[in-house]
């Protein structure tokens, strides 16, 4: 019987195992418990990757090492078994008990909808006919179509599996090189998994203690430097190997009028606008009704609508002066009160000088001077003082004057003027649509409200869940509610909300929350009894006894992830091994939040990499009977290194990830 090449090297790898497992068995003079933990260890990776199911094989393998642990010292067999089962029940209970956990099933539930209201064939077509002059067009819009429904679904094999069934074909009609096509696709569809809303992150957070809402801040850029290496990559491969994506034919670019624009004579590359107003105020209207021109008109305006309200609300921003409230007025109770005594002493009546009455003394001009001990203070000064224009008939009740100045010099407060890069954003935002109306034709058009239909809807669901999760203005879970909401009026709108579409959904939703659920007690017993034995602090022994630099153990940290990629999916790395990883940050200074970045970057991997690269048998699944698995293998490789890149450069500048959760939660 003929063996597959990753059959070979699957054997190869558990061989590997098992040798390095008996060598440490039998290199020690005593197995102590920590060496039974690490023994453990390597029993989990190999039965995992014989297919026995990850998290009863990670609960069976714990509750089994956690009976030796407590057996192994003066406790009973019965004694032992009960604290092993209280055990699972404290662990089981914990794990269910985690609020965060709730957000996985309303986002899985959010992607199945999204899925299946078809969206992705108007996506992927939309954005072909709007990016058919780049280089490498095709592979250019598959990349985009992947990153924006990946980050709506964060379910891989859908994505993989519908472009495999959407793109591939037209491709390899196009003459696009098997590889390339098939790296686009398989990379592409990983991205959800970095992108937010992510179920990995979610995982990678309750499983590390940091904030869901920080990584999702975080992830944001570098999913988006990831995607952009790999546009950029086929654009180059595009310029450099022409034969690898050819450019489009004009038939294959051609984007077809409706009927009521040929009746007014508009042709592809005339100018919209001008045709449409002609045809208001002209006679070729005679057979287009006038409200189907003004609703053109409307949706060619929509991009000035939108800049004159985002200008509008810019400014408002920009010129408006927060108004701190001081309290430098204000005194303690009974503060001045001796103050005022004294000046209610020296400022009030005071007896004549000398003995007896006499006239009091005259001013110069004879009238009546005032009398003595007036001068002493300004409080009685103040106190006695007419009131402004008493000699002028009736007035303002006194302080009126100065309460209207102090309220034009709040009025002024409160404004400034717009600062010198508003001006110039908005003159580049001018510019820019004036561009856009320049060269706004009839096929433009049509390929903007395509855009309108298919990648917008998703693009303002995509935003309102995850801006209302970055900037405070609802949790992660009552963002996944308004996102699985979000679904729902999507699968209403294009009409694929049926009864079998929600029932599907929701049955599927159940599977994948249960397993991501059962990992987590799987792993949560499995960490147990590894602590129990005494691996972990075995383990930190040994990494603190390298007198590792933090780059030095971050680049052992990544090696070792990189790795486990080959056999292990992303889920099982998570809950078995960042339990082990997390410990030994403290040690050398880093922040949990930039590990966690670094290891999602890593773990796309996890599905390029054979034998295990889950990608590539989603793709082997639906293409062409042509396309051997080798091809889409060696089409993943450069997409690999171009991980690699991304996490070279994450680490070399941390700011890509660190900077927008130090800018909204410092």
């Amino acid at each position: 019987m003929k063996v597959r090449k990753e059959l070979y090297f699957g054997f190869t790898l558990m061989g590997l195992i098992v040798i390095a497992a008996l060598g440490m068995v039998f290199s020690v003079d005593r197995m102590t418990n920590g060496h039974y933990g690490l023994l453990m260890l390597s029993l989990v990776v190999v039965a995992i990757m014989l297919g026995f199911p990850t998290a009863f094989t990670l609960m069976g393998m714990g509750m089994l090492f956690a009976f030796f642990a407590y057996h192994s010292g003066d406790q009973s067999a019965a004694g032992a078994m009960k604290q092993t089962l209280d055990l699972m029940v404290q662990r089981a209970f914990s794990v269910m008990s985690n609020d965060v956990l709730i957000s996985i099933p309303l986002f899985v539930f959010m992607g199945y909808l999204v899925e299946r209201a078809n969206l992705i064939e108007k996506l992927f077509h939309s954005l072909h006919l709007a990016l058919s002059r780049v280089p490498g067009s095709l592979g250019v819009a598959t990349l985009v179509t992947c990153a924006v429904f990946a980050t709506a679904t964060g379910i891989v094999g859908a994505v993989v599996t519908l472009m495999g069934l959407l793109a591939l074909p037209q491709m390899l009609r196009a003459g696009y090189d098997v590889r390339l096509s098939a790296g686009v696709i398989t990379a592409g569809g990983c991205l959800g998994i970095l992108i937010p809303p992510s179920v990995l992150l979610i995982v990678y957070g309750a499983t590390a203690g940091v904030s869901v809402v920080q990584l999702y801040a975080g992830a944001f850029f570098p999913g988006i430097m990831l995607a952009g290496l790999y546009i950029l990559y086929v654009v180059l491969m595009a310029k450099i190997k022409p034969q690898w994506a050819p450019q489009l034919s004009a038939a294959q670019r051609l984007v077809p009028l409706p009927p009521g624009l040929k009746a007014i004579g508009a042709t592809s590359d005339g100018w919209a606008v001008g045709n449409i107003v002609n045809a208001l105020k002209g006679k070729r209207n005679q057979a287009v009704p006038t409200r189907y021109l003004l609703g053109q008109l409307g949706v060619a305006l929509l991009p000035a609508l939108l800049f004159a309200l985002v200008a509008v609300s810019s400014y408002q921003s920009v010129t408006r002066v927060a108004v701190v409230e001081t309290y430098e007025g204000l005194q303690p109770m009974g503060a001045g009160t001796n103050e005022d005594e004294q000046a209610s002493d020296s400022g009030g009546l005071a007896e004549p000088g000398g003995a007896g009455l006499s006239e009091p003394p005259s001013d110069e001009a004879g009238g009546v001077a005032e009398p003595p001990g007036a001068d002493a203070s300004a409080a009685t000064a103040d106190a006695v003082a007419e009131p402004p224009g008493a000699s002028g008939g009736l007035s303002a009740p006194p302080g009126s004057a100065d309460a209207a100045a102090a309220g034009e010099a709040l009025h002024a407060s409160s404004t400034q003027p717009a600062p010198l890069g508003y001006w110039i954003g908005l003159g580049v935002g001018a510019l820019a649509l004036a561009v856009f109306y320049g060269i706004l034709s009839h096929a433009r058009l049509e390929v903007f409200k395509m855009l309108l239909s298919s990648f917008f809807p998703l693009l303002i669901l995509i935003l309102s869940v995850l801006g209302s999760i970055v900037f405070g203005l609802a949790t992660p879970t009552e963002a996944a509610a308004v996102g699985a909401f979000g679904g729902f009026v999507l699968a209403a709108a294009y009409r694929q909300l049926t009864f079998g579409v929600v029932k599907e959904s929701v049955y599927l939703t159940a599977k994948t929350s249960a397993m991501v659920c059962w990992l987590f007690v799987g792993s949560a017993i499995f960490s147990a009894a590894f602590a129990l034995l005494g691996g972990q602090e075995l383990v930190e022994q040994w990494v603190l006894s390298m007198n590792l630099s933090k780059t030095q153990f971050l680049v052992l940290s990544q090696v070792i992830i990189f790795i486990l990629g080959w056999p292990l999916e992303w889920t099982e790395i998570i809950v078995i091994f960042m339990p082990i990883f997390i410990p030994l940050l403290d040690n050398f200074g880093v922040d949990p939040l930039f590990f966690g970045l670094l290891v999602a970057l890593n773990l796309q991997t996890a599905f390029l990499s054979p034998p295990v690269a889950m990608s590539a048998f989603y793709l082997k699944g639906v293409a062409p009977k042509h396309v051997t698995l080798n091809q889409i293998f060696a089409g993943m490789l450069p997409f690999m290194g171009i991980q690699i890149v991304a996490i070279v450069l994450l680490y070399q500048f941390p700011g890509i990830g660190l900077w927008l959760p130090q800018v909204l939660y410092r």
